[in-house]
């Protein structure tokens, strides 16, 4: 599997986790490796071994100086393609730094992210184009979380469309969706395309079709439509919502969180930024200073308060992301998937799996996996409607599925 990640453009950092010229380097740690983060006085932003490949000296602390980081112990200079500029430590005509190199990777910035491919160069694909780096800056926003678990875990969590009846419940003293399995339980559609899938969940509310239409896109994003306030009515300025779950190691993950305006000139301050985040558990004041990981975690239970379960929510979690968080990660590190017991709405993490494993058998055959050609991608958007019911959702609303960006 992490073969396979590395034949994709996948996110690395924030823009923002860098964001001068010759800046302090970053940590970063992405698919079991330990790299370091830079922007160079091009406003390039390299990433490398975390370690000197002289001594294996860390490269944190390295000086980040005209158009490279200098190595602090002997002084080795390296530039964000890994060619050594200088040796300081070697003869003045010592051929030497031209036979050193540093393990660097390709980066491209867009969406406020900072993307980087880690495959083979002969099968590096195009640049992301999805529809989230194409939005102005006003009218998106990308944020990441730290999640104590399996990478996978995590995205089959995101793309249970059942659950959010129940897990993000916030007024259980209305019980009458309980007694509704056009509601609670959707009739789920799945439809495996170039780039992954599309899966819709249909409910009849109110006699409306309660139309919510995902998309996949491989290996690991999930896009989802809401409404602006999301309500059970027409009505809202719709937005798009999303994640990427990205592998730190085999045991944890980089959650990529990223919302943009569904129509152009919608623009988000940051009064609403904050309040967004905030309302998912993961604002400011919601993660451990310096860090991107919550405050409420599984060292505290989540903060649980047993008796908001009693009279408001069915989990006693504040924060959608957090009781998202809860539930995965006190799954386990990696969950035991053979002691499961799937079910019809369950098909979306069904298929998802088997075309995982499909992408696997493309590598090692020598051929690209499905979602690597933006042109696969570029177009496609998720939505969330009603409609009448005897009309056909797919043709009523097909217009609505392609991006304006």
């Amino acid at each position: 599997m992490g073969t396979l990640f590395r034949r994709y453009w996948i996110p690395a950092l924030l823009s923002s986790e860098v964001p001068e010229k010759d800046g302090p380097p970053v940590r970063v740690r992405i698919l079991c490796e330990d790299l370091i983060a830079f922007r160079d006085s091009d406003g390039k932003v390299g990433l490398m071994d975390a370690f000197c490949p002289h001594r294996r000296a860390p490269m944190f602390f390295g000086r980040n100086e005209e158009c490279g980081l200098r190595c602090v112990y002997h002084g080795w200079k390296f530039d964000r393609n890994g060619v050594c500029t200088d040796m300081p430590s070697e003869p003045p005509d010592s051929l030497f730094k031209n036979k050193v190199t540093i393990q660097t990777y390709p980066t491209w910035e867009g969406g406020g992210i900072v993307w980087t491919y880690m495959g083979p160069a002969e099968h590096q694909p195009p640049v992301p184009d999805y529809e989230l780096v194409r939005a102005p800056a006003n009218e998106r926003h990308a944020s990441k979380t730290f999640e104590d678990c399996n990478w996978l875990q995590a995205l089959e969590g995101g793309l249970d469309t059942a659950h959010f009846t129940i897990l993000h419940n916030e007024k259980i003293g209305d019980r009458s969706f309980l007694k509704n399995y056009n509601l609670v339980a959707p009739k789920i559609e799945v439809e495996p395309n170039a780039y992954g899938y599309r899966y819709t969940g249909l409910r009849i509310v109110d006699e409306k079709q309660w139309v919510r239409a995902y998309q996949y896109i491989m290996p690991a994003q999930q896009q989802r439509a809401a409404r602006v306030p999301q309500t059970l009515v027409d009505g809202g300025v719709p937005r798009v919502d999303g994640h990427f779950w990205i592998p730190i190691d085999d045991e944890t993950t980089w959650v990529w969180n990223f919302f943009y305006s569904y129509t152009p000139g919608d623009t988000y301050d940051q009064a609403y930024i904050d309040r967004r985040e905030a309302s998912a558990g993961r604002g400011p004041e919601d993660l451990i200073p310096g860090t991107f990981k919550p405050t409420r975690n599984k060292e505290n239970d989540y903060l649980i308060d047993r008796q908001r379960q009693k009279t408001q929510s069915f989990t006693g979690i504040k924060g959608i992301n957090t009781q998202d968080f809860a539930l995965q990660e006190g799954m386990g590190p990696i969950v035991d998937r053979s002691k499961e017991h799937l079910g019809t709405s369950d098909r979306p993490v069904i298929i998802m799996r088997q075309l995982l494993m499909e992408a696997i058998d493309a590598v090692l055959a020598g051929k690209s996996p499905r979602g690597c050609d933006p042109q696969t991608y570029r177009m496609v958007r998720p939505l969330d409607h009603f409609i009448d019911l005897e009309r056909d959702w797919k043709v009523e609303l097909s217009a609505e599925l392609l991006a304006k960006y």
